[in-house]
């Protein structure tokens, strides 16, 4: 069993999930090879709340360029963590 530490690497801060917290979903990244009981057990433990219902996705790289150079962004794993009513994460 992996602790929790190693499994949320970090919040997703943007317009869409800083909006899906008013319905109580919070957004990581996870690692990819996270299961979603293994992050359910997670995110309760981190932040002692109760989770409902986990929804995961893997993201696509896209093409990058600065100058001249072009490159690829990194792939990474996002869980949408519903919680239950009167539960909220403190970020």
């Amino acid at each position: 069993m992996r602790n929790y530490t190693d499994i949320i690497i970090a919040p997703v801060i943007t317009e869409k999930s800083m909006a899906a917290r008013n319905v109580n979903v919070y957004t990581f990244k996870v690692v990819k090879d996270a299961s979603k009981d293994e992050i359910k057990n997670a995110i309760e433990k981190a932040f002692k709340v109760k989770v409902t219902s986990v929804n995961t996705l893997n993201t696509k790289s896209k093409k990058r360029r600065v100058g001249r150079y072009s490159g690829r962004t990194k792939t990474y794993k996002k869980a949408m963590v519903t919680l239950a009513e009167g539960s909220s994460i403190e970020i």
